[in-house]
């Protein structure tokens, strides 16, 4: 079987450890906060997600940029030229162009080096969720998945990786357009929290809306008792933007709840926080549907 290589964005939000262990590449998403450009590298190298967390805080607002065409063709021409193939797994094309700029990449690299192969796989999928799915390829990599059945199985199950997620300030979400400013006057002042998932268009869109943290908290977890498939087989992924505390109490409800084989608790990194804000908490996991 060809050597492929997997590869990802920084979208996916993978804790530094995994993607060193599971020989996952990261490609690094630019963002701007208080007038400085960074890169978002899974280490934190450029900027520590407290000291972002707390710029938000501090009212900074923060502007991300997608990856261009340009910057696909830097890391996927070694790879090629090396004689390997190429699976990416992409930030979902719903909320972002860098799916697309991926493809015109792809393409020009595949009619420079006859042969190669670069298949890319709209995750439909964001943060720590994307995370998951890229995570879940590459343990069938190793063992010994080809990159055209691990290609059908992303395919197969994509729609089936569920995105619960509840934010602690509606003013991030108002910012970005997901919900109206008096909507979020009302939600802030009655202490409203808003229950939101990822659809099968790979689309952010609000659910509901509980009161109170606690609350938000155990609806997570309710929302992941109605769909998980096999829980106590599961690696569970669980993503907070610099919120470890409430990150613990959902790993804890998950363990005692729902019996899941484990928990990798992660931080929520600043192209995602930029759209979610800080007390951001996420659940991922295989459902049967989202």
């Amino acid at each position: 079987m060809k050597k492929y290589v997997i590869i990802t964005d920084s979208t996916s939000d993978l804790p530094q450890d995994i993607v060193e262990e599971m020989d996952i590449k990261v490609i690094p998403m630019a963002f701007e906060i208080a007038g400085k450009n960074y890169m978002n590298y899974p280490d934190n190298r450029e900027l520590d997600p407290h000291d972002f967390y707390d710029m938000l805080r501090n009212g900074e607002t923060a502007v991300t940029s997608l990856i261009n065409s340009m910057t696909f063709t830097e890391w996927f021409e070694p790879i090629v030229k090396e004689g390997a193939d190429i699976l990416y797994i992409a930030f979902s094309s719903a909320m972002s162009g860098t799916y697309n700029a991926s493809l015109v990449a792809a393409e020009m690299m595949m009619e420079k080096y006859k042969g190669s192969r670069i298949i890319c796989v709209d995750s439909m999928a964001a943060s720590m969720g994307e995370g998951l799915l890229v995570y879940s390829a590459a343990l069938r990599r190793d063992r010994g998945t080809s990159i055209e059945e691990l290609h059908q199985w992303l395919l197969d199950n994509r729609l089936r990786l569920c995105h619960w997620v509840t934010v602690d300030d509606l003013n991030h979400l108002k910012r970005g357009g997901r919900i109206n400013p008096l909507t979020a006057s009302i939600g802030t002042a009655l202490s409203m929290k808003p229950i939101i998932h990822v659809d099968d268009e790979g689309r952010l869109v609000p659910v509901t809306k509980v009161r109170g943290r606690k609350k938000s908290i155990h609806t997570l977890v309710d929302r992941m008792a109605e769909t998980s498939i096999n829980p106590e087989e599961q690696v569970v992924f669980v993503g907070h933007g610099d919120n470890y505390e409430d990150a613990l109490k959902v790993e804890k409800l998950l363990r005692e709840q729902l019996k899941v084989k484990d928990v990798v608790i992660g931080t929520i990194g600043p192209v995602i926080g930029s759209h979610s804000g800080p007390g951001t908490l996420t659940l991922f996991f295989f459902g049967t549907r989202r």
